[in-house]
């Protein structure tokens, strides 16, 4: 049974699609569900380090998706910001240390040359999550 819902965010229609399959969820099943926005850092070795968003650009994203899911009829929600330098091992490693049993997330459409030139978030994360995966489209 589902207990613990982790959905990763971007901001994109994407994401958003995703929320609303978790929220959908969380409500079917009573789970508790965090929603993450993963803050991508670059940079470091010699220089300064670079978030893709400022720190108030990454808490309004998540806490703007906290108040859809709430609107949306989730009532059990907590929201988490991330920073990395790769998106795919950090909501994974945040799902084991969440507990999650099940990561639900949005993706694009990538398919062909461009799925294996720009690669896939969700495609990585369902391949190496330690608990379920659902991709929405």
């Amino acid at each position: 049974m589902t207990k613990k819902i982790l959905c990763p965010i971007d901001g994109s229609d994407h994401g958003a699609v995703g929320l609303a399959h978790a929220v959908e969820l969380a409500k079917l099943t009573g789970a508790h569900l965090t929603i993450c926005a993963v803050n991508l850092t670059v940079g470091g070795a010699r220089g300064p380090t670079i978030n893709h968003w400022k720190d108030e650009e990454a808490e309004a994203l998540v806490t703007k998706a906290e108040a859809a899911a709430n609107a949306a009829g989730a009532t059990d929600v907590g929201t988490a910001v991330l920073f990395s330098r790769m998106a795919a091992p950090a909501i994974i490693a945040y799902a084991e240390e969440l507990g999650a049993d099940r990561i639900v997330m949005g993706t694009g459409d990538k398919r062909g040359v461009k799925r294996l030139v720009l690669g896939s978030v969700a495609a990585e994360v369902a391949g190496q999550a330690g608990c379920s995966v659902t991709v929405a489209r």
